[in-house]
């Protein structure tokens, strides 16, 4: 496959159902890519307009976006829709045996900032019942990726085989091929976290933090960069594009223990799309992609990217108290 081979073109020789599905979503992403260009000069698209299941308020193109998802969806084999902005699952078509979760405007908060945001799917083989067909290990996701609305227009897709990116031409209309088989730089100088909620993390996380700030002088030996964006579309596009790792641990605050991200909307695709590019997902210990929700909008510590780092993360939740204390700095497992 080369740059002029299409999302359809890709999509060809895939199952014509999820095919559909997924054209249905590009479509969807075509249009909200060209109402977002406009910025102010298309209404007010940040405005408040209430709150989502979850707390996290609304903004007015949180709701057209996923009123124009559904729409669209509905005239494919997508049986069951749940949305972060819905309190249920939604049916759509009766007939259908697809399931697909959406967060149909990641990000929302930084619309009137110009960053970059975006749509995050999941889709699953739909199961009896509506709930059951998205409380299960994100591991039976038979496609997932994202949508981003930046400088350019791209979706990220996996479909279990590898993750491939597209960019949409603007002269054409269509969605581009540009890389066929994307692939995490395994050593990056580079990690996401916001370092404002430094007093509230677990030990593990705050020492990690700590070496990598120590740099060259500590254990990595080596020097890095800390990004924050507070945009998930956007923290996860850059470490895909050029190594690193994300973290939005749990933390000590009212109502993040467990994280603010979306296991269903956010952590189980991001992962698949993570991991089918050479990165790894886990919640800090354990693979995101082997745990069960255990409702619809429950939430997840999250964190991804380069192996080496996510897995080292992991490393120091195995690590004894005195051994993460910043008055010792042994980190023997690190100085063996």
């Amino acid at each position: 496959m080369t740059s002029d081979t299409t999302l359809s073109g890709f999509l060809s020789d895939k199952p014509k159902d999820l095919s559909e599905a997924i054209l249905a979503l590009a479509k969807v992403g075509k249009d909200l890519a060209a109402l977002i260009s406009r910025g102010a000069l298309g209404g007010e698209l940040g405005g408040a307009v209430g709150e989502n299941m979850g707390g996290d308020q609304q903004k007015a193109l949180d709701v057209m976006a996923d009123d124009a998802f559904a729409a669209e969806l509905k005239k494919t084999q997508v049986k069951y829709y749940a949305s972060e902005e819905q309190d249920d699952v939604v049916t759509l078509n009766p007939d259908g045996h697809l399931a697909l979760a959406i967060d149909p405007l990641d990000g929302s908060s930084n619309i009137d900032v110009n960053v970059s945001i975006g749509t995050i799917f999941s889709i699953f083989e739909a199961k009896e019942g509506a709930n059951e067909s998205f409380l299960r290990p994100g591991k039976e996701q038979i496609a997932a990726g994202y949508i981003i609305f930046g400088p350019q227009t791209g979706i990220m897709l996996t479909l279990g085989d590898g993750t491939a990116m597209f960019i949409l031409d603007h002269k054409n209309g269509e969605f581009m091929l540009v890389n066929p088989r994307v692939n995490i730089v395994p050593d990056a100088i580079e990690y996401a976290i916001n370092a404002s909620n430094y007093r509230h993390w677990p030990t593990p996380i705050r020492a990690y933090i700590d070496d990598m700030i120590e740099g060259a002088e500590g254990v990595h030996k080596r020097n890095f960069n800390m990004r924050w964006v507070a945009s998930l579309i956007a923290e996860t596009h850059r470490i895909i594009s050029r190594g690193g790792i994300f973290l939005y641990p749990g933390d000590n605050r009212e109502g993040y223990k467990r994280g603010r991200l979306r296991m269903v909307y956010e952590g189980a695709p991001v992962a698949f799309v993570v991991e089918q590019a050479g990165g790894i997902a886990t919640d800090g210990k354990d693979r995101i992609l082997d745990q069960i929700p255990t409702e619809l909008h429950g939430r997840t510590p999250l964190v991804f990217g380069s192996k080496d780092k996510v897995t080292r993360v992991a490393a120091y939740h195995d690590l004894p108290e005195t051994e993460m204390s910043p008055l010792f700095k042994k980190r023997g497992l690190f100085n063996a």
